[in-house]
């Protein structure tokens, strides 16, 4: 079973910066990573992804300000957050999609870690 651990998470001022991390047990091998964040009250919305040859995408919240990046060899995915606002206060989830030998890939989630903008 694959897990996905994350960390990074935590408390903020308005304009700071955070990095989520987040890893694959096992040194799975990962077709494509995507970070997605929930704010209470509001449905999860998708801030970005990134295939396993690099190609990344990002939500309109995130242009600009956020940037998605992996370590391969680590089965790592990160995500640098710069120039925070509350508006980006939520839960932010990591996903995996990962191929198997049944030709169906795998979708797994990590646990989620809390970014908390405040004044």
């Amino acid at each position: 079973q694959v897990q996905l651990m994350e960390s990074g998470g935590g408390l903020v001022h308005p304009g700071g910066s955070l990095r989520l991390s987040c890893t694959a047990s096992g040194s799975t091998f990962v077709n494509t990573w995507r970070w997605y964040r929930q704010a209470t009250g509001k449905e999860r919305e998708l801030v970005a992804g990134i295939t396993r040859g690099g190609v990344t995408s990002y939500g309109d919240s995130a242009q600009g300000r956020f940037t998605i990046s992996t370590d391969n060899a680590k089965s790592t995915v990160f995500l640098q957050m710069y120039n925070l606002s509350p508006d980006d206060t939520a839960v932010y989830y990591c996903y995996a999609r990962i191929p198997t030998t049944s030709g169906r890939d795998l979708i797994v989630w990590g646990q989620g870690t809390p970014v908390n903008v405040f004044s």
